[in-house]
């Protein structure tokens, strides 16, 4: 949510940034600023009457002990409650209003995101890992079911389009990814969390853009309660209303969780597999820090992502989101990239947001250092979402006997299992 200070003391600047990301109207920040002198009015109204009551208790008081007619002093004691309640209830009902308008104005850009209009103007940043091999592979959806490790037919029937049994050794795969990502963050210092996999419409409007919530997010029926996306909304949704003691910070936690999403826009092959799925297995990661030190943790974040994936054996990218592509609770973004053979293209396995201020304020998360009280800092990414890792695997390690290696850094948790063989 975008700070109302930054609005009262320099509009402009939020225009500016606005204008950059490509809206051609920004008077939504005169509408907002406009409501905001209304709500000040109100409430300077409400403060006014409360001195008044106050006055007026002093004076029926003192026309008491003087034997005096306090009648008129009384009667205006009585109405003041009500013209309070009255002038209150605008001003919260505004305010909620003004809430609703600055969740849509988007977040400060990093001066170093680049200017595009969509997901084509996005920049490489830098490459890591073994060099990229084009060549001819069998789509991992029938190579997994040829070698008897998946079975999308079966799970078509019972669930629908988008999701999958896993069994045997490709089944084990994905616990290896699970606990080796998980391994590894606790090495990095994040402390590990399991956490709900339904959270309330409340936390939701502030953890995700708006735009998401019908495209991706699930919604039980008759109940304030929805399927997470990533286990990034329920760790941070936890800290929701807290005042954090500034000591505390960073406060450095991962997870391992279910994941659903609708994934809307799936066709041809990938309707079929594992690249997009409607329920996969992630390992998140978030931060909350204090402000000076949130690019920092934002260039740790998306390094541990490469380090993942280029331990793997692939090859691995970092991207950089342009304007136009940055979601509105964004101030900057790197998505993680690998290469996949058979599309001869890369696809995103992670990405790493920092979002300064902006989701911390619409969840009323604080941080307290004794001497002031602020706001601070939260950012996410991914560790690995098991689904695109088995996907690169499955394409980059299968051999000409149709079977697949195991990266060696997975071996220790594989059970002896070094490759998947045809059965």
């Amino acid at each position: 949510m975008m700070d109302i200070n930054l609005i009262r003391e320099q509009p402009q600047v939020v225009k500016d940034n606005m204008t950059r990301k490509g809206a051609k109207d920004t008077s939504i920040v005169d509408e907002v600023s406009s409501l905001d002198s209304e709500w000040r009015s109100l409430k300077n109204q409400v403060d006014n009457l409360r001195a008044e009551r106050n006055k007026v208790s002093k004076e029926i008081n003192t026309l008491k002990k003087a034997g005096k007619d306090a009648s008129e002093a009384l009667a205006r004691a009585k109405s003041i409650p009500s013209e309070i309640k009255e002038v209150e209830e605008k001003a919260n009902s505004l305010l909620e209003k003004i809430k609703l308008i600055l969740k849509d104005i988007p977040n400060l850009m990093h001066e170093s995101v680049p200017q595009g209009k969509s997901d084509a103007d996005n920049v490489e940043v830098k490459r890591f890992g073994p060099e990229p091999i084009s060549r001819e592979v069998k789509p991992h959806q029938i190579l997994a079911e040829e070698l008897g490790v998946a079975d999308f037919d079966s799970a078509a029937k019972t669930s629908g389009s988008g999701f999958y049994y896993l069994e045997g050794e490709l089944a084990l795969l994905n616990q290896a990814l699970i606990r080796y990502a998980i391994e590894t963050m606790h090495k990095k210092g994040f402390r590990y969390v399991e956490t709900p996999l339904l959270i309330r419409k409340d936390i939701i409007d502030f953890v995700t853009d708006l735009n998401d919530q019908d495209s991706m997010i699930y919604k039980i029926e008759g109940e304030d309660l929805y399927l997470i996306g990533t286990s990034e909304h329920s760790l941070i949704g936890r800290f929701v209303g807290q005042l954090i003691p500034a000591a505390k910070l960073p406060i450095k936690q991962t997870s391992y969780s279910m994941c659903f999403r609708k994934e809307k826009g799936s066709h041809g092959l990938d309707e079929k597999g594992l690249f997009r799925t409607h329920q996969f297995n992630k390992v998140e990661m978030v931060v909350i820090c204090d402000p000076e030190d949130s690019m920092k943790f934002f260039n740790e974040m998306w390094g541990i992502t490469v380090e993942i994936f280029t331990s793997l054996g692939l090859p691995t990218r970092t991207l950089q989101i342009c304007t136009g592509d940055l979601g509105v609770l964004k101030h900057i973004q790197y998505d993680v990239e690998v290469f996949s053979p058979r599309k001869n293209d890369w696809i995103e396995v992670g990405s790493c947001s920092n979002l300064t201020t902006h989701q911390a304020r619409g969840l009323g998360i604080r941080a307290d250092n004794g001497k002031e009280k602020f706001t601070p800092h939260t950012l996410n990414n991914t560790a690995i979402a098991t689904s695109r890792g088995l996907v690169t695997i499955l394409e980059t390690f299968q051999q000409e006997d149709g079977s697949v290696k195991i990266p060696e850094v997975l071996h220790p948790y594989m059970m002896g299992i070094t490759e998947i063989k045809p059965q």
